[in-house]
């Protein structure tokens, strides 16, 4: 059983819909995305220090080589299980959006809040073929995005936000 459909506590304030909502998984392509970064931070963290450890001397440099590297492999397995904690839902009025493993989080973004919504695919998301859906409110600092999606669901969701999100704001 994915995270994402993980059993249910009622009184979980993460989860007040248990069996009313069906979570939508990210594509399984972005826990390789999200490896590729991982290994690019570390990896380019790990060669600058090594380039400089061989140009000073400077031993601490080789510390911190060796901690990046470490870094990297101890946070490399957890990278499937983030992946798959991610998910989201359309509801009638609002999209659910919910991730994390240590710290969860459940976002509902209101349709008629939605300002704009964006689809971008970075270089390494489009090695892959993914992209995300980002959501801009109403409410500064409250944007919301659904990374990882494969493009054509990506088009999809962003243009059945785009048209909730006028149809919910005619009214007003």
């Amino acid at each position: 059983m994915s995270d994402v459909t993980a059993t249910h506590n009622p009184e979980s304030p993460l989860d007040p819909w248990p069996g009313q909502v069906t979570w939508q998984p990210l594509s399984p392509k972005y826990v390789l995305v999200r490896l590729v970064r991982l290994a690019a931070g570390t990896g380019g963290l790990a060669l600058a220090a090594l380039a400089g450890w061989w140009l000073t001397g400077a031993w601490i440099l080789g510390v911190l080589a060796a901690a990046a590297v470490l870094t990297g492999l101890v946070r490399a397995p957890f990278v499937a299980r983030q992946v798959r904690s991610w998910g989201y839902a359309e509801r009638g009025e609002d999209l659910l959006i919910r991730h994390g493993l240590l710290i969860r989080r459940l976002t509902i973004v209101p349709y008629a809040r939605m300002q704009f919504v964006d689809v971008s695919a970075g270089p390494v998301d489009r090695l892959f073929g993914l992209a995300t859906v980002q959501m801009h409110t109403a409410a500064s600092g409250v944007n919301a995005s659904v990374p990882g999606l494969a493009p054509p669901e990506a088009v999809h969701l962003r243009d059945r936000l785009a048209a909730l999100g006028r149809a919910r704001t005619e009214g007003l």
